[in-house]
């Protein structure tokens, strides 16, 4: 009985880590808009595939994730970003250029 219980608080633990890292999404795009007072970024993201590849998405506020620093981004810029979502706002954890 204590295998069975071992067995199932083991499935448990990482079905949850599972999930944790299923919920972080990387992408790449191009920065069109930085606000350093409210720490939000807009980014357009680059369409993946082959039909219509030079068409660009739609732009998307992102809030940015305390400690990543905003004073080395520019719009323009190439980058290539991973998200959080927490309920309805998609923070961004990891910033880097391309």
């Amino acid at each position: 009985m204590k295998i069975a219980a071992i067995i199932s608080a083991g499935t448990a633990a990482l079905t949850i880590i599972g999930s944790a890292a299923l919920a972080q999404q990387a992408a790449t795009g191009t920065i069109t808009g930085i606000n350093r007072l409210t720490n939000t970024i807009t980014i357009r993201q680059t369409q993946s595939g082959t039909v219509g590849v030079n068409a660009a998405g739609a732009a998307e506020q992102f809030k940015v994730q305390g400690g990543l620093s905003l004073e080395d981004w520019h719009a323009g810029d190439r980058v290539s970003f991973s998200t959080m979502e927490t309920g309805e706002t998609r923070t961004i954890t990891k910033l880097q250029k391309q």
